[in-house]
């Protein structure tokens, strides 16, 4: 009888778990109103700006070119922070591997050093 599994009837499906979350009420006309008269001085504000750049058409022109000269850049760039890296490496492995050589000739000066008859207790 304590195996019994009873259903707890109380509990809401998952399918509905966001339900009262929605935002079910509908916009009043005056509020899509002023969305869209927003929308339109947005989009004629960003018409303006556009119109505003000179030389559009050569811009338009030299973009494959100056395309092909970031990606040249951009794969040089990396191949220096390569370079950058691997020598930062490097010393840091030279320092660590310096640091290991001291320590270990320190530890078997210890070693060499220690009297016989030293006992070591734990």
């Amino acid at each position: 009888m304590a195996d019994l599994n009873i259903p707890n009837l109380n509990i809401k499906s998952d399918k509905y778990i966001f339900k009262k979350k929605l935002n079910l009420r509908r916009k009043s006309k005056k509020q899509l109103f002023t969305e869209a008269f927003f929308l339109f001085i947005f989009s004629v504000l960003l018409v303006y700006i556009n119109y505003l750049i000179p030389n559009k058409n050569l811009l338009l022109q030299k973009l494959p070119s100056t395309i092909n000269k970031s990606s040249l850049l951009l794969i040089d760039l990396f191949s220096y922070l390569f370079e950058i890296f691997l020598v930062i490496f490097i010393f840091a492995s030279s320092f660590t591997a310096l640091l290991l050589m001291i320590g270990s000739f320190y530890r078997l000066f210890r070693v060499s050093k220690r009297k016989s008859k030293q006992i070591s207790y734990k």
